[in-house]
């Protein structure tokens, strides 16, 4: 299976103009890329563009909202965004559990919505540093997962996609050690087949986040056995990120 490498744009660029030209860059350079998914995740009001429709890589959306229509201002559904061409959704990032004070209810809700829409739902859990200081990751993954999940038919898991980003290594500048990543992801794999089963629990694909960088990069991939990354920051610098890339093709 190829590597699934996401970038998060996040709140970024600030103008179409900029976001264009980030995009052009990509496009230009992502041309001879074959054996590695790459999605690109822009904010919802570039979605729409166009310029964003090209076969060199996949459309996804940060966010998403768990009704498909109604009086919800400022919401935007699953069949809004299947209808502009998105194929994966970022779900319960820690910015969004955390700024946002969204709850493990509502980004359950959430998974829902976007697996009944056939679009695939990326996960994200982690752990803050206090957290991991007391001992308690496996615990916070564990709860974030079976919340997460309620209720969710078995074979709905074939378009479900769990990213691990430790909240202290998100933006921090401080990666978290390869055999660390590895552990959580054995972890994740086995707690899927408990709840699930060993044919989901082997299939699901887990991806890292937080702090990725072309030096490390290629280590959570070879080393730690991950099956993509979820990128931030560096996504936003098309030569860093292609070079991320171009170390997984």
């Amino acid at each position: 299976m190829r590597s699934l490498i996401i970038a998060n744009w996040k709140c970024n660029p600030s103008t179409f103009k900029e976001a264009k030209i980030l995009f052009n860059s990509l496009k230009k350079r992502l041309k001879k890329i074959r054996n590695v998914e790459v999605v690109i995740c822009p904010p919802f009001v570039y979605l729409s563009s166009s310029k964003f429709q090209v076969l060199s890589f996949k459309l996804g959306a940060q966010d998403v909202f768990w009704e498909e229509r109604g009086a919800f201002t400022g919401e935007i559904s699953s069949k809004m965004l299947k209808d502009l061409g998105v194929e994966y959704i970022i779900l319960g990032h820690s910015e969004r559990r955390q700024i946002l004070k969204e709850t493990d209810e509502m980004i359950n809700k959430k998974i829902k919505a976007t697996l009944n829409n056939k679009l695939k739902s990326i996960l994200c859990i982690g752990e803050t540093e206090e957290e991991r200081k007391e001992g308690k990751t496996f615990e916070i993954l564990k709860n974030q997962i079976e919340k997460a999940l309620s209720n969710l038919q078995t074979y709905k898991l074939r378009n479900l996609i769990i990213a691990y980003e430790p909240i202290w290594a998100i933006g921090s500048g401080k990666p978290c050690q390869v055999n660390e990543a590895m552990t959580a992801a054995l972890f994740i794999k086995k707690l899927i087949s408990h709840l699930y089963n060993q044919k989901i629990g082997r299939s699901i694909r887990i991806l890292y986040g937080g702090s990725v960088n072309s030096l490390n990069a290629s280590n959570y991939i070879r080393e730690a056995k991950m099956d993509g990354l979820l990128i931030g920051g560096v996504s936003l610098n098309s030569k860093e990120f292609v070079k991320i890339i171009k170390q997984l093709n």
